[in-house]
């Protein structure tokens, strides 16, 4: 479903298991910027936030104090094109062995939600719905895609 007055946004963290520069992280930290081109080169990529260099979101001030926490935070036209460039590329050998890079945290550590047209998201936005779905659940202000809204608030 597509609609010209929203985007669909997407927040997600992972807690590493070690620092960026550590040979531990070192698969995950190599593949982040081909995984992060797949995106922006996918059908219904819209948006990502990224660092003053223009690659990942690696350099970035994060909303969290923790500086082990990753955040990834990008813009697409609809669930369709989300879930293809999610469980449909290499992104889903990624979502798939997170246990080897990351700590398993209570909670959800990913929120969708709809954003106006022309209105770019930010991390802490993104922090804020994501503590928003962890604390009451799928909402049709911030939901998880096994829960969904629609953009007028109706649950798929």
């Amino acid at each position: 479903m597509t609609n010209n007055s929203f985007h669909l946004a997407q927040f997600n963290i992972i807690k590493l298991r070690a620092e960026l520069d550590s040979p531990m992280i070192m698969e995950f930290k190599d593949f982040l910027a081909p995984v992060n081109e797949l995106a922006e080169k996918s059908d219904g990529f819209v948006w990502r936030l990224k660092d003053d260099e223009g690659e990942s979101a690696t350099n970035i001030e994060t909303p969290y104090e923790d500086k082990l926490i990753f955040v990834n935070l990008s813009v697409w036209l609809n669930f369709e094109s989300l879930e293809s460039y999610i469980y449909h590329t290499v992104h889903a050998y990624f979502l798939k062995n997170r246990k080897k890079w990351g700590i398993k945290m209570k909670g959800y550590q990913s929120v969708l939600w709809w954003k106006q047209l022309g209105k770019l998201p930010t991390a802490l936005e993104g922090k804020n719905k994501l503590d928003l779905l962890n604390q009451v659940g799928s909402s049709p202000q911030a939901f998880s895609i096994n829960e969904r809204y629609d953009m007028y608030g109706n649950k798929l």
